[in-house]
Order: C-alpha cells, then sequence, then structure tokens
C-alpha cells in the first residue's frame, strides 16, 4: 500500500498503487463564546470558526509593516489584490518530495542522511529535466531527539548545501509528527525520544480512540497548553524548534527556501488521526472514529458542557457512531435522525471537536507567522507559510461527510467546513495545501460515494472567498500520462487561474526508469511553461 499521508486507500490509479507560552487564550472560552455567537438553525449553510478576546491573540493577527512579505492579515484588513494577482501564476512550480527513505538511524542511534552519493546525482537529474525545487522533511524527532532544547542542524544543513548547489529550490515541511507506521520493523522517524519517555508515563500526551487506543505519531492538541514537557507546554516545543530553524537557516530564505509548511497534525496534516491504517484499525473506506479520548481533551470537553448548561453532554463522545470500518448506512450519529449530527447534542459536539482543532491551527500559525515575520522585517525577499490539510473524499457525497467529521472538519451538506480552516489560513497569510490532485470521481469506487473533485472544487471556493493561495501534491504514485494529465488539469484552472505549486509525491527510485522518466520529465517541462 502506498503512502497517503497516513490514509491508506484501496481506489487505484491506473499506475497501480493503493492509496503553540501560557497566557494565550482558553480553548473553552474561545469555543464557548463561538457557541453563545451561533444561529441554532440546523439548515443554515454557514461555517463557525471561534473568535477571540482582543488583546489576546488579536495583537498578533495586524498586518506587517516595511517590506515584509509574511503577511498576517485580520479579517478585516486583508489585500484581496495581493493574493488574486499572485495567485494568477503562468507556470506552476513543482517541487518534488525526497525519498521517505532519505534519513536513517545509524547503529549508534544519530541521524543519518542515508545514500548521499545517489541522492547527489538524483538532485542534478532533476534539475535537468526542469524541476523546480525538492520538498524537504525537518523531523522535530532528528533535531531535538536527544534531550529538550538541544537543537542539532548539521544534518540538514548538509542537505540544505547539496540541494542549494544543485541549483534547486526548498519547500521545507516542518514535522512535529511521527512516520514509523508507515514502515515495516523498526523503520522510520519517531517523534524526540524525550517526548516519548513522557509518553511511556503518561499516555494522555498522545490521541486516544473509544476503546483505549493511542495513537503516538502526534501529540494530543489537549496538550497544547500544558506545561508537561520539562516545564514547556506542547505549542512553546514548536515555537522554539521553529525559532532554532530561523536562526539556523535565516540566509536560505528567499533564495533557496520559498516555501515553509508547519505540522499541524499526523503527517503534517491538521486533522486528527480518525482513520489509522498503520496498525490495521482502519482500512479504506471505513468512516474512522472520533479521537478525544485522553484525559485533557476529556476534561476539556465536561468543562465546556458544564458551562453550556449540558454536564450530561460532557462525559462522552457520540454513541452510535459506529467503529473504524463501518459505512455510513445504518450508523445513527450519521444518518438523519433524532441523535444524529443534526440534533443539538451532535451539533454542540462537532462544533466543539472541530473548534479545537481550528484553535490548534490558530496558536501554531500564529506563532509561525511571528517567528517568520522578525526573521524578514529587513529584507525583500519572501517565504510563503503553508498549512496541510487532508483530502478526505470518500463519503463526500453522503449528508454527513462522517469520514471528514472524524477526522475533524464539520463539513456536511448544510456546512461549509473548510471555510474556517481558510479563514485562519488567511488571518495568518498562509497558503492551504491539498492532497489529491491527481484524482478523478471516475478512478474512485462509487459505490463509497467519493468525490475528490468535489473537495477540490470546495477548496478552491473556500480560497477565492478567503483570499489564499492554494498548493498541492498528489495522493497516490502516478508516473502514467493520464494521471499526470489529470495532476496538471486539477493544477490549472479552467480561467487560467493556477495553484500556486505543486509537490510531486515523492522522489523513489522508479522515478528514474526509462518508461517513468520519459513520461515525467514532459510533465515538468509542461508545468513549466506558460498557461
Amino acid at each position: 500500500m502506498a503512502e497517503i499521508g497516513g490514509i491508506g486507500c484501496g481506489c487505484r490509479g491506473v499506475s497501480g498503487g493503493n492509496f503553540f507560552h501560557p497566557g494565550g487564550f482558553s480553548l473553552k472560552s474561545c469555543f464557548l463564546e463561538q457557541r453563545t455567537r451561533r444561529n441554532r438553525s440546523f439548515f443554515r449553510n454557514v461555517s463557525m470558526i471561534p473568535s477571540f478576546k482582543r488583546g489576546r491573540l488579536t495583537t498578533k493577527w495586524s498586518s506587517v509593516a516595511g517590506n515584509s512579505r509574511i503577511f498576517s492579515m485580520d479579517s478585516r484588513e486583508k489585500s484581496r489584490s495581493f493574493v488574486l494577482v499572485s495567485s494568477r501564476h503562468k507556470k506552476v512550480p513543482v517541487f518534488v518530495m525526497m525519498p521517505i527513505d532519505t534519513f536513517g538511524i545509524d547503529a549508534s542511534g544519530c541521524p543519518i542522511i542515508k545514500r548521499l552519493k545517489a541522492l547527489t546525482v538524483s538532485l542534478k537529474a532533476l534539475k535537468l529535466a526542469g524541476v523546480h525545487g525538492v520538498a524537504v522533511e525537518v523531523w522535530w524527532g532528528i533535531v531535538e531527539r536527544f534531550c529538550p532544547l538541544e537543537f542539532k542542524w548539521s544534518l540538514y544543513e548538509e542537505l540544505f548545501r547539496l540541494v542549494s548547489e544543485a541549483g534547486l529550490k526548498l519547500h521545507v515541511a516542518l514535522c512535529f509528527h511521527s512516520n514509523m507506521h508507515l514502515f515495516v520493523g523498526k523503520g522510520g522517524i519517531s517523534l524526540p525520544l524525550w517526548i516519548r519517555e513522557i509518553g511511556d508515563v503518561n499516555k494522555d500526551i498522545y490521541y486516544r480512540d473509544k476503546n483505549g487506543f493511542s495513537n503516538n505519531d502526534y501529540l494530543t492538541l489537549g496538550v497544547d497548553q500544558l506545561p508537561l514537557f520539562a516545564g514547556r507546554t506542547a505549542v512553546q516545543c514548536y515555537e522554539d524548534f521553529m525559532l532554532s530553524f530561523s536562526t539556523t537557516f535565516e540566509p536560505y530564505f528567499g533564495n533557496v527556501i520559498e516555501e515553509i509548511s508547519i505540522g499541524l497534525g499526523p503527517s503534517g496534516e491538521l486533522r486528527y488521526p480518525a482513520h489509522p491504517s498503520g496498525d490495521g484499525r482502519w482500512k479504506f473506506p471505513g468512516i474512522g472514529e472520533f479521537q478525544c479520548h485522553d484525559k485533557y481533551m476529556m476534561e476539556d470537553l465536561m468543562a465546556v458542557a458544564s458551562q453550556e448548561g449540558k454536564p450530561q453532554w460532557g462525559s462522552r463522545d457520540p454513541p452510535n457512531t459506529g467503529c473504524y470500518n463501518s459505512i455510513p448506512s445504518g450508523v445513527p450519529f450519521f444518518e438523519e435522525g433524532h441523535d444524529s449530527f443534526l440534533s443539538d447534542y451532535g451539533r454542540f459536539f462537532l462544533e466543539w471537536y472541530s473548534g479545537k482543532l481550528i484553535c490548534h491551527a490558530d496558536a501554531i500559525l500564529a506563532k509561525a507567522a511571528d517567528v517568520l515575520r522578525r526573521r524578514q522585517e529587513e529584507e525583500k525577499r519572501s517565504v510563503m507559510l503553508v498549512a496541510k490539510i487532508g483530502g478526505i473524499y470518500w463519503w463526500y457525497k453522503t449528508s454527513s461527510h462522517p469520514a471528514e467529521l472524524t477526522a475533524g472538519y464539520y463539513n456536511t451538506a448544510l456546512r461549509d467546513g473548510y471555510d474556517p480552516v481558510a479563514s485562519v489560513l488567511s488571518r495568518h497569510g498562509a497558503a492551504l495545501h491539498i492532497p489529491c490532485l491527481d484524482m478523478a470521481d471516475s478512478e474512485t469506487p462509487e459505490k463509497y460515494l467519493c468525490s475528490p473533485e468535489g473537495l477540490l472544487r470546495q477548496i478552491h471556493d473556500v480560497s477565492k472567498k478567503r483570499t489564499i493561495q492554494v498548493t498541492g501534491r498528489n495522493t497516490s504514485e502516478r508516473f502514467d500520462e493520464m494521471g499526470l494529465r489529470q495532476i496538471r488539469a486539477n493544477c490549472v484552472q479552467p480561467n487560467g487561474e493556477t495553484v500556486r505549486s505543486f509537490t510531486f509525491f515523492r522522489m523513489n527510485e522508479k522515478i528514474f526508469r526509462v518508461e517513468n522518466w520519459n513520461n515525467f520529465v514532459p510533465f515538468i517541462r509542461q508545468m513549466s511553461a506558460d498557461v
């Protein structure tokens, strides 16, 4: 099964392959303010975004003065022309994501770059083919591996030098997750060892499902503001990492490093780990399960429910939600009955669950935008801030969109769940990165009511509404002409608008096989040509 941002899918393409320092804000008050302001009409097609008291986060949302090109915009002061003009690119820069096994751990437990000579040759070949740059995952579990605040960047200094010497640009993905679930045995990159030691004692720092199973790929957002990590909160850990990175690699900003994506969840995506394929709990096209059973999330839910005057709503997540591999039919919560997602309780829970995710993104992106702004205030060069979301396209044509609900996107036939995400990104000047750019509805199983094309249309619509740029990648491994044509069709809109950039997912030995290279090189040339 191919890697898909931690989600394995049974859809097959033509070529094959299965597929934030305390004193910030209170997530509870954030949610409750949202609740008290909402219209209780069940059928209003709106998206809710948590509101924040002035003097807290809003002080970090003002526009940036001077020559800085990192914009942190309040919704009242957005410059529509800046984004709309810059989103009409005549070309689509293509980044190729580095191999999944670029990094390894040697016998002494230290991180290394694997097959360095072969990698150097590959980078030169990509440049000759017309590739714009490469996407490199910068792992928290490599850089701050052994001790808190002990950052070791030498591995990435060497790699970035190689990329620069090859004449390529960089998309840097700051990864606060683990990818060990993608490997058999002891492969992959874990969370920092000192984080894992804390997790061995307190498993509630990770997400849990209703059966008590934890997912140690990413810290639960329930610990965002809790000083459980050598006196720091989770968001402080992320901020310190970003500060160290920007200090170390500032000379590369704008001339080599063009894009920086900030990890916001499993596989770097803003979502809950509702579809854990790596350990066998989930497989496509299951609806997944809600991930809020660590004690910190449950304590928050109970407090919010009590303040809402409904303490009985805080003892659990919704009943009758099925299991990981259920389909929507016959699962009461995802149908339209008395106890469904349309009920008062259903709306309460889904607003809380998705609202926590929005607050998580807002906190981390505020820190990221501030870090980048400080590094670029005196410079005219720019680095684009990027946030990734998951491409949950199965059961998209149902009224409840259950697989999206469990992942944290409150998106239904009656509600736009991606608008609050886009609104937060717009506030911090971040682009939205989505997978599925290789997919067509016709290539998905009709009986599972999939619509990657519908999802992409919705993302493009909210990006225009919130004036944010869109970037993306393919989900499955595609070298066939049909798949590459579909990527281009999804990257270049009929009106001539294009995505800001495209990341080809990902480099491996297959890309250099003659039959694949002969399709890949013309594809790169087409993406680099004027629309």
